[in-house]
């Protein structure tokens, strides 16, 4: 629209190593406010009015990419998100596309750009009563593979926008063609009623286990999960242990009320909590197994997921929390893939070995 498009000589965002500038074009004044919204919690930062445009400065994040919006308020009153009309660039999100800026020193992962193997995908479900549902995944494996042969497994929460948005299919079809993993299934599990089923539901927990009897053969599984989807992998390994043998978890959900307050409104909030308690409360753990996570510096997670690492690794799981210079988003998710998950992957196949 004519009253947000950047004027011709208006280019941005402007960034140096002390800081970013964010320009807004406003030609006809139609515009009472604009905000940024980004996830580096500096609380939605006005912009000010500089004749024809709207300009922001703010110190440089630390952080090596940044994703963000423009909220935008008219003179009715009425207001909306945009992407910034002055920034080509775009990530992909769960809830749409984000103006990004990479900064320097941000390195796109080489795998996305390395020959892959291809590979299949067929539907898996199973019947779970108790969720008044079935449980379904998408389970991809590479050519050459046979159906009845052992091979390890990876378990994704969120599978189908992992593999859309994160790539991880593409990751480990690049890996095993480079030699770097062995031959490798991923099971794409579709989310459901992702807050309900998330949200440390033992009967999902036991629905999942269904499923996971019905996939081919398997040497290890891996269980894998970002945000809710982390909160809900961890449950279903401490519900059924011995399902995985591993746990790779990303900007998990460990919410406590003391430092998770702002998420006290969510639905899942009393039972994700109360499973997590139970988890710091714990003397001890028989089932331990390799844990990898990462988490953004800058992300409000990071408080639970340091205080979950510590427990976790005083009841025995061999646990290392990555940080890593981002966000709480797919691109974050995908580019701690390599070396982390990687590096997982080869810790559980080398013991089982």
């Amino acid at each position: 629209m004519s009253s947000v498009a950047p004027s011709a000589e208006l280019h941005g965002p402007i960034s140096d190593e002390h800081g970013v500038t964010f320009l807004l074009g406003d030609q006809n004044r139609r515009l009472a406010a604009v905000h940024l919204e980004e996830e580096l919690g500096l609380g939605g930062v006005a912009f000010t009015r500089q004749r024809s445009q709207w300009t922001l400065r703010i110190p440089r994040p630390p952080v090596d990419r940044m994703e963000y919006l423009f909220a935008i308020e008219d003179h009715n009153g009425h207001r909306w998100t945009i992407t910034d009309p002055a920034n080509p660039r775009r990530a992909p999100g769960a809830f749409g596309d984000k103006s990004v800026i990479e900064f320097a020193g941000y390195v796109r992962p080489a795998w996305l750009d390395a020959p892959s193997t291809s590979g299949t995908t067929a539907p898996i479900a199973v019947a779970a009563p108790a969720l008044d549902a079935e449980v379904t995944c998408d389970l991809w494996a590479p050519d050459g593979l046979d159906a009845d042969q052992p091979a390890p497994l990876l378990v994704v929460h969120d599978g189908p926008e992992f593999a859309v948005l994160g790539g991880i299919v593409a990751f480990v079809a690049a890996h095993v063609a480079d030699g770097a993993l062995p031959p490798t299934r991923v099971a794409l599990l579709g989310p459901g009623d992702r807050n309900d089923w998330y949200s440390a539901n033992d009967a999902y927990a036991t629905a999942l286990c269904d499923l996971l009897a019905q996939s081919p053969p398997t040497t290890v599984r891996i269980g894998v999960g970002v945000s809710l989807g982390a909160l809900a992998m961890l449950h279903a390994h401490r519900r059924h242990p011995r399902t995985f043998d591993g746990l790779f978890l990303q900007s998990g959900s460990f919410f406590t009320p003391d430092l998770d307050a702002q998420e006290s409104g969510f639905s899942g909030f009393p039972a994700v909590s109360g499973f997590v308690a139970d988890v710091h409360h714990s003397a001890r753990d028989d089932d331990g197994i390799p844990t990898a996570m990462t988490c953004g510096i800058v992300e409000e997670n990071l408080a639970n997921n340091q205080r979950l690492a510590a427990t976790l690794a005083h009841l025995g799981y061999d646990t290392v929390l990555h940080p890593v210079r981002d966000g709480h988003n797919y691109t974050a998710w995908r580019d701690a893939l390599h070396p982390h998950l990687l590096g997982l992957v080869r810790t559980v196949v080398d013991r089982a070995a």
